[in-house]
């Protein structure tokens, strides 16, 4: 595999808050009208709850992904705290909730523009959105940034100019409308109203989790930027919305505009051209959460291809630095699940929901074991156990709160969630598939040994070209206990037959006998793996790192450390993709 250098011009704060804010700020357009059906004129106090868990979440994800600063979100943060095959189930997660994310907001913003345009067809003009922005993402995510900066920056414009048309409306008419649906609302049961409306609610921070999936993308320090921004607009955007749409529009006209209620709002408020500003740019900002979806799912599958849990063909970049046949690919699985489920949204939002709201718990989960496995690596903030915990049973609840409102949601994530993890567990255990398949070649057809043989040759060619890539360790004079977790990490992760054990010494450094004898005599209880002990002169970084990289022609993301300490002169991400795995 070749080597592939970084980028050197990376995303500011506006380019990187705007891919992942139109996903997120989009929410105000259906999880206000959602909270009002659920939670009636408490909707903004539950909208408000969502704001106080997304704060929590703000130092879950500055800590895990500011320790390790790598693409991938919750599996890259699994990956680094435990096992492959934990962290491809948050991989699927995410990529399902991607595609759902993809082909919800591509609909929506075509049954926006139905709304101005009566003559459209929802479906073709919705693969042509999503084959619009494939085409994006295909040259580069400097210019789809620019694309989305422009569609944030309008979104927000627009949100400004609706909701102060909404106040000049309740100066003219004060809040008789709102108290009313107060009034209204009185004879509800207040803890279920808040509870359900808070779990339909959760569906409005979708897109939090995308920033950390093209962390590598941003400039240094961005990236808790993002997160403090897109906290700031979810907490004043959706219960300002909520708000001023309980103000203006009584409660049983809600449901009946639960599609389009802001643009309801802005004709109330305005007339037939705020609705239509609004409807625009509707149009515009589901559009960004297209361009968000395309941008997240290639640095999450980028990252899951350099693991080798996906085809490595997928790692080909064109000259615009993009890994093209990722995007076709994800291109490809959202039309299928439009034509599938034939552009329907409950199906979809069944996905969506439980894949989203997982995907959050795991993140809890894998700050947990970072800070119980990784207690020594260096991070730029930290969330305390009480946060982590709270923040876990929000989402929790969350769930349990939309399987209550919509049980068949589960049943239809099932449909999608069990197809797309067997594909990626087989891709896991693919040497040990194709050793069970050598096995039955060789009982079923023995009578036909020829054939057999040459099945055998073809077969064994394959798992010696998986196996035949080397890994590296680099150890500093670590114990036999250490270099015996090494290799069962290995062992039970990698496909492999060769490690080399590398010892950097400085100048007069000599390495200690107690460390080649141990290394002997894991080579006596490893004999499946071949273990080479090997010295090498010099200062341990990111330079002999990259040399020691071409010479051998390892990439360096099959190079193994322990976790540094705090006087590692080095941050992770420095280390060009070396992997922690003790």
């Amino acid at each position: 595999m070749k080597l592939e250098s970084k980028p050197q011009r990376k995303l500011g704060e506006l380019a990187a808050t705007s891919i992942c804010g139109n996903d997120i700020s989009s929410s105000c357009l259906y999880v206000s009208a959602l909270a009002i059906i659920y939670a009636g004129s408490y909707a903004w106090i539950s909208l408000l709850i969502v704001a106080g868990v997304l704060f929590l979440f703000r130092k879950i994800y500055g800590e895990v992904v500011g320790s390790i600063p790598l693409n991938g979100g919750a599996y890259n943060a699994l990956l680094n705290t435990t096992s492959k095959s934990t962290a491809s189930l948050a991989a699927t997660l995410t990529l399902l909730s991607y595609m759902a994310t993809a082909v919800i907001s591509g609909s929506e913003a075509m049954h926006y523009v139905h709304n101005l345009w009566s003559n459209l067809s929802i479906i073709p003009s919705t693969v042509a959105l999503l084959f619009l922005f494939l085409c994006l993402t295909i040259l580069g995510i400097r210019e789809s940034s620019k694309v989305a900066t422009a569609i944030f920056i309008f979104h927000l414009v627009s949100l400004v100019v609706l909701a102060s048309f909404c106040g000049i409306y309740l100066i003219e008419n004060g809040m008789a409308t709102f108290y009313a649906n107060h009034e209204s609302s009185l004879t509800e049961n207040i803890p279920k109203a808040l509870f359900f409306g808070f779990a339909a609610a959760m569906l409005g921070i979708s897109g939090f989790e995308s920033s950390s999936n093209y962390v590598e993308e941003q400039e240094k320090g961005v990236f808790p930027k993002t997160l403090r921004n897109m906290w700031v607009v979810v907490s004043v955007v959706n219960p300002l919305m909520a708000f001023l749409a309980l103000s203006i529009i009584p409660l049983d006209q809600v449901a009946q505009n639960q599609e389009a209620l802001l643009a309801h709002l802005g004709y109330e408020a305005s007339g037939a051209w705020l609705s239509a500003l609004i409807s625009v740019d509707a149009a515009l900002v589901l559009s960004g959460a297209v361009l968000t979806s395309f941008i997240g799912v290639s640095g999450l599958l980028e990252r899951m291809t350099l693991d080798r849990i996906l085809p490595n063909i997928l790692l080909k970049k064109n000259r615009f630095g993009s890994t093209y046949l990722i995007a076709i690919t994800f291109f490809l699985l959202c039309i299928s699940v439009l034509f599938i489920t034939s552009g329907g949204i409950s199906a979809l939002a069944g996905v969506y929901a439980i894949s989203f709201l997982l995907v959050m718990a795991l993140f809890a989960i894998g700050n947990i074991l970072l800070k119980i496995k990784r207690k020594r690596l260096p991070r730029p903030e930290r969330a305390s156990p009480i946060a982590i915990i709270i923040a876990f049973v929000a989402v929790i609840t969350a769930i349990i709160g939309n399987a209550i409102l919509n049980p068949h949601y589960l049943f239809i994530f099932l449909t999608y969630f069990v197809p797309a993890f067997l594909f990626i567990s087989i891709m896991l255990n693919r040497t040990k598939i194709l050793w069970g398949l050598l096995e039955v070649i060789k009982y079923f057809f023995e009578p036909i040994r020829k054939s057999v043989q040459n099945a055998n040759r073809q077969i064994l060619s394959l798992i010696n070209e998986i196996n035949s890539q080397e890994f590296v360790f680099f150890t500093d004079h670590d114990d036999v206990a250490v270099l015996n977790r090494v290799m069962l990490y290995i062992k039970k992760n990698e496909h492999t037959k060769k490690l080399k054990i590398v010892s950097v010494m400085e100048n007069s450094e000599k390495v200690p006998k107690r460390l080649k004898s141990d290394v002997e005599v894991l080579d006596r209880e490893y004999p499946e793996i071949k273990i080479e002990f090997i010295e090498v002169k010099g200062v341990f970084g990111p330079a002999l790192i990259r040399e020691l990289s071409e010479k051998w022609k390892i990439p360096i993301n099959f190079m193994f450390i322990g976790s540094p300490g705090d006087h590692f002169p080095y941050r992770v991400e420095e280390l060009g993709g070396v992997r922690l795995i003790i």
